[in-house]
């Protein structure tokens, strides 16, 4: 079953293009359109956003379609968002284009999570949604550099004209690919059904802890390139290969964190953030060391990606009886951290903090989400303390 699986991942390739390759060519879109570079910085959180709020709208029209159907829906959603963005000759016309591609996001990757572990035994079910957002690791490894690298050379709307033509693919591939039946479509619940699963404070703080787990990657990587321009003093085209070993260290993160979740999601995700906070203290000493840096980007990126397969299976765990929502708001919870991540770096260079104090930001977000683990160990004990005597009494 790990061809379907392909299919999913062409399409998290595409999806994972069209998010972060806007960081390589950042600078490019705000000079082109006229705009500050912290403004440009809200077609991130604008993307991040849409991915958050339109995640459940989009799993809610879609919940009485079969998953394939779904699923192909919305990449051409992805397809037709992303013309937008190519052709629009103003700033909110990218913006609105960016958010309308961004509706794609959420409920492809919480759809789809749950179909990809669907396809496999329940012990391979974190490695199986780690194969599926390989895809999105592998955009950071050869989409980003490669668009980044046409943004440059053929002008930043030439960037978007080539993630149109993966998102024409990836939808052909989940025509070819994917099952027609999927266990996913027996399993559906109502979405009325599924909301009950939000009173569940476990599930809330599973929820924050994605939010500050992952938001404090894009307090950095929103301005990844000025930031290496500026500081470190690296050249466009270095920015690209830097870019390009930053997706390989996401693409090992991840698939050594599937395999960390399949046998301890918590102690797993304890590791990866506490890791994460320290490295990000580490960067920001390391910032005017050309070769350091390059060193602690690539760990970086391992650390970032290895949180994921955690943070997915960890909220499908807490909402068992509500898996499809609880992955696709979980998604939605990655990219208003995003959306966080990257407001909170641009308010501090709106004060004049300036790009060194980023990777704090970063740190500060990591110990945040880790106190979340902690805390939410804590009840899940408590609460099991309780139940015993009440079983003994039964």
């Amino acid at each position: 079953m790990r061809i379907p699986l392909y299919a999913l991942a062409a399409s998290a390739f595409a999806i994972g293009t069209t998010e972060f390759v806007i960081m390589g060519i950042l600078p490019d879109v705000a000079r082109d359109l006229g705009v500050s570079l912290p403004a440009a910085g809200w077609l991130v959180s604008g993307y991040a956003l849409g991915v958050a709020f339109g995640a459940p709208l989009m799993a809610a029209l879609t919940g009485g379609l079969k998953r394939k159907t779904a699923l192909q829906l919305l990449m051409l959603l992805f397809i037709v968002g992303n013309i937008g963005s190519a052709l629009a000759d103003s700033y909110s016309g990218v913006l609105i284009s960016r958010i309308v591609t961004s509706f794609t996001h959420g409920a492809f990757f919480g759809i789809g999570a749950v179909v990809a572990a669907g396809l496999v035994p329940p012990e391979r079910r974190a490695s199986a949604v780690a194969l599926m957002f390989s895809g999105l690791t592998l955009a950071n490894v050869i989409g980003v550099p490669i668009g980044t690298i046409i943004g440059q050379e053929f002008g930043w709307r030439a960037t978007f004209v080539g993630v149109t033509v993966l998102g024409v693919i990836a939808q052909l591939a989940l025509w070819w690919l994917l099952p027609a039946q999927l266990q996913a479509d027996a399993e559906r619940v109502s979405m009325r059904r599924e909301m009950v699963v939000l009173r569940n404070p476990l599930v809330l703080i599973a929820l924050a802890t994605t939010v500050l787990g992952f938001g404090g990657v894009f307090a950095v990587f929103t301005y990844i390139t000025p930031l290496l321009q500026e500081i470190s003093g690296f050249s466009d085209k270095a920015v690209a290969g830097i870019l390009l070993l930053f997706g390989v260290g996401l693409t090992v993160g991840n698939l050594w964190g599937g395999r960390l979740a399949d046998t301890h999601p918590l102690r797993a995700l304890r590791l990866e953030l506490a890791a994460l906070a320290i490295i990000m203290v580490v960067f920001s000493f390391v910032l005017s060391i050309p070769w350091l840096t390059i060193a602690t980007i690539f760990i970086w990126g391992v650390a970032a990606f290895a949180t994921v397969p955690a943070l997915q299976m960890q909220i499908v765990a807490k909402a068992e009886a509500a898996p499809n929502l609880a992955s696709t708001l979980n998604i939605g919870a990655f990219n208003i951290g995003n959306a966080l991540g990257a407001w909170l770096g641009g308010l501090m260079l709106i004060q004049g903090w300036g790009l060194t104090t980023l990777p704090w930001v970063a740190a500060a977000m990591a110990i945040g989400a880790l106190l979340l683990v902690v805390l939410s160990l804590q009840l899940e004990s408590r609460g099991a303390m309780t139940a015993e005597p009440c079983e003994q009494q039964g």
